[in-house]
């Protein structure tokens, strides 16, 4: 298969901590170090969240401004895609980064389950959200951990809230949600190729999934997402030394299949972004 694939990596999400791994990494350097690395070892989209000194999550845009300057000047071209999940803030707070026009922001366009709470995406956030990433020409990853997620997006591409084509991630083995099930991943990747055929897409496995599912996506012709915000072990034995340790995990599968791995350039060319000054 000739067609490249794009990796992402989720370097620090809001619920991984030292205690957990200590290569979670935690302050703005460490990100910027930890995401360095893993771009080193192939991935082109950084997934990023940003935490307080005490590991708290928060959506504070002073620190995503930091971040995202950083692995600018450290990894060239890389994508900068920031979080607006629901662990870092709450209601227009978890979209108070978009300003800052990074290339990509996560949107969950409906409500699920989480192990503990309710994620809750109600409409009229999810629409300002959107709103917002159209005034700041930030593409949306939508982030779908439900079969009605897909149906919801491509509704909002039709009317206009959201722009084509659409880029869609099923988020796959949270507990309480979507479990991590081949037959609903093919069902998922069906339904989106069905709605919206020039969508492109890809698959997060949570906790021993993420292997999983990403040889899944890699098989299917779709991309990948790894690192230590979904899954901090190599093994049930072993911790996962970096992000660029999963990266490389990734990268190995994508070999294995004969799948080229999308450059930053490339990236940008299939998700329709706009390309590097």
């Amino acid at each position: 298969m000739e067609k490249p694939c794009i990796i992402c990596v989720a370097i620090t999400g809001s619920v991984p901590r030292k205690e957990d791994n200590p290569a979670v990494p935690i302050s703005i350097s460490e990100q910027v170090e930890s995401t360095h690395a893993a771009f080193e070892a192939g991935a082109s989209i950084a997934h990023c969240h940003v935490r307080m000194e005490d590991q708290t999550p928060t959506s504070d845009p002073e620190r995503f401004a930091r971040l995202k300057e950083g692995i600018e000047a450290y990894c060239p071209g890389m994508i900068v895609q920031l979080s607006t999940g629901g662990r870092s803030g709450a209601g227009k707070e978890r979209g108070g980064m978009l300003p800052l026009a990074p290339d990509m922001a996560s949107l969950t366009v409906g409500s699920n389950n989480f192990p503990t709470r309710v994620y809750e995406n109600p409409p009229d956030l999810v629409d300002w959200l959107a709103a917002e990433m159209k005034t700041y020409d930030v593409k949306p990853e939508i982030e779908a951990f439900d079969l009605s997620h897909i149906f919801q997006a491509v509704k909002m591409a039709k009317d206009g809230r959201l722009a084509s084509p659409l880029y869609v991630q099923f988020v796959m083995n949270v507990k309480n949600a979507m479990p991590a099930d081949k037959p609903s991943f093919d069902f998922f990747v069906e339904t989106l190729k069905r709605l919206a055929p020039d969508a492109e897409w890809c698959a997060a496995g949570i906790g021993p999934a993420q292997i999983e599912v990403n040889e899944w996506c890699i098989a299917a012709g779709g991309h990948c997402r790894t690192g230590l915000e979904d899954n901090i072990r190599l093994d049930r034995n072993t911790l996962a030394p970096s992000n660029a340790a999963l990266v490389q995990r990734t990268v190995d599968l994508c070999q294995q299949y004969a799948r080229p791995i999308a450059t930053p350039a490339q990236a940008r060319e299939i998700l329709g972004l706009r390309p590097v000054a």
